[in-house]
């Protein structure tokens, strides 16, 4: 359940970003191999979740699949994600006025990082410091991170990827907005599980 919450939400406020942008600006807002990487990096913490622990309250019990649970999730969460990718946008657009291949580093660094960030918040309905992730699930994670910020700098990588390096005033914009994306996600992951239960 943990990495049908994370996939579906995380997916499901990509794709609505992606559409939306496309409509909005004359060239791809991320190129295919950059998708892919950005998919390959993701999904290692993703696989990690599977020897992720799990709270003592969640296993009290047998539960079931709840499709509409899982549908209201998504929506919820992808929709925030989504928000914060505008937050993104309109800061790379209007107030920077980045070229097309900052834009895509940029988006590509903020996207990789939420989708880290949304995988440690949503792993458990407990506030995110009072729920240790596993050590696969947490080094996983802050090794891809590492990375993500890492590739617009090491030239190989760089070139391979079409990044280029971000200046460090944009690269702490883009740790701002994951810090808020974080709090957003804790914020509303209390008022879902106060809604629809654990």
């Amino acid at each position: 359940m943990k990495y049908v919450y994370t996939t579906s939400s995380a997916n499901f406020g990509n794709m609505l970003s992606m559409a939306l942008l496309s409509l909005a600006v004359p060239f791809l807002p991320l190129l295919p191999k950059q998708i892919l990487l950005n998919n390959f990096l993701s999904d290692l913490p993703a696989m990690a979740i599977a020897g992720d622990r799990v709270d003592r309250e969640m296993v009290e019990r047998p539960r079931r699949w709840q499709v509409a649970r899982i549908r209201n999730f998504m929506l919820a969460f992808g929709l925030i994600s989504s928000l914060f990718d505008a937050l993104t946008f309109a800061v790379l657009l209007l107030v920077l006025q980045a070229a097309p291949q900052e834009f895509r580093t940029a988006w590509f660094v903020e996207s990789l990082l939420t989708e880290l960030a949304i995988l440690l918040v949503v792993r458990t309905h407990r506030p995110l410091l009072k729920s240790r992730p596993s050590a696969g699930v947490l080094w996983s994670s802050v090794a891809v991170a590492l990375a993500a910020v890492a590739l617009p700098f090491v030239p190989v990588l760089a070139t391979t990827f079409d990044f280029v390096p971000l200046p460090p005033s944009l690269m702490a914009t883009l740790l701002a907005i994951t810090l808020a994306y974080v709090l957003a996600n804790e914020w509303a992951k209390h008022h879902f599980s106060r809604r629809f239960g654990l």
